[in-house]
């Protein structure tokens, strides 16, 4: 089982910049695949992006590419989210999550097996 928790979150304007952290429990970190999701209020969650196992492959949602940036580090059980530009509309609880297998196949927020409690990213304009 794997335990997460996001941290990074907050107020920042638009155009600004932000990174999240995602720190996972247990040894097998490095056997999952790590992913971003996000919901707006109102909205289902939605998900962004995923990083394979070993960090070679990503899977962007269009939205996200050459703003947003995932990657990780194995050794400190971690996963990040780097977001550029930021927008209004990023608005939004971001949440990271994982899944056994470490494949970016899983492209559904739906597909995810752990989740950690989300982290709040407010951007003003």
């Amino acid at each position: 089982q794997v335990q997460l928790v996001e941290s990074g979150g907050g107020l920042v304007q638009a155009g600004g910049s932000l990174r999240l952290a995602c720190a996972a429990s247990g040894r097998s970190f490095s056997t999952y695949a790590m992913a971003w999701s996000r919901q707006a209020p109102g909205k289902e969650r939605e998900f962004v992006v995923v990083i394979n196992w070993s960090g070679s492959t990503t899977y962007y949602v269009d939205s996200a590419k050459g703003r947003f940036t995932i990657s990780r580090d194995n050794a400190k059980n971690t996963v990040y989210l780097q977001m550029y530009s930021l927008k209004p509309e990023n608005t939004a609880v971001y949440y990271c999550a994982a899944k056994r297998g470490g494949s970016t196949y899983y492209r559904s927020a739906r597909e995810y097996d752990y989740w950690g409690q989300g982290a709040q990213v407010t951007v003003s304009s």
